[in-house]
């Protein structure tokens, strides 16, 4: 199914806010996490990615830049009927790429516990412990590019 996807940047506010909509429908109504909590001031100056599938978008994810050459890959998230299809890895690929072609070295993310096979099987490498972030189980992973 993943065959007929398309990833591309954000590029304008209708995809800024088909983006924010599937932010909401899996962090807020399915995963519970405050509005409030969802949108912060990264939004403004990340590189937003979504996908799109049979004309709507079903995924995204965001590429917010470090100070030291690296980047925090977050806000991952694919609406239910397009998971287990290779839409989030589509999407984490295509933040990569974009983090290489910007001369990036490395990458971090917070994975939700029960996430960090998928992350594991792109490369990624957990860091220390399990900790509490909107009340989740979280990792850092970390991935040289």
């Amino acid at each position: 199914m993943a065959e007929s996807l398309t990833i591309k940047l954000v590029e304008n506010e209708e995809d800024m806010e088909a983006a924010i909509a599937v932010r909401f429908r899996v962090f807020v109504d399915e995963q519970s996490i405050p509005p409030e909590e969802e949108l912060d001031e990264a939004d403004a100056t990340a590189t937003h990615a979504i996908a799109i599938a049979e004309g709507l978008v079903v995924g995204t994810g965001r590429l917010v830049w470090g100070d030291d050459g690296s980047a925090h890959i977050g806000r991952m998230a694919v609406d239910v009927p397009w998971r287990r299809k290779g839409v989030g890895g589509q999407i984490l690929s295509f933040l990569e790429e974009s983090a290489r072609n910007q001369g990036l070295t490395s990458l971090v993310l917070h994975a939700q516990e029960y996430v960090t096979s998928f992350y594991a099987a792109h490369g990624y490498r957990q860091q220390g412990e399990t900790f509490l972030e909107v009340d989740i189980l979280h990792v850092e992973m970390r991935k040289e590019l």
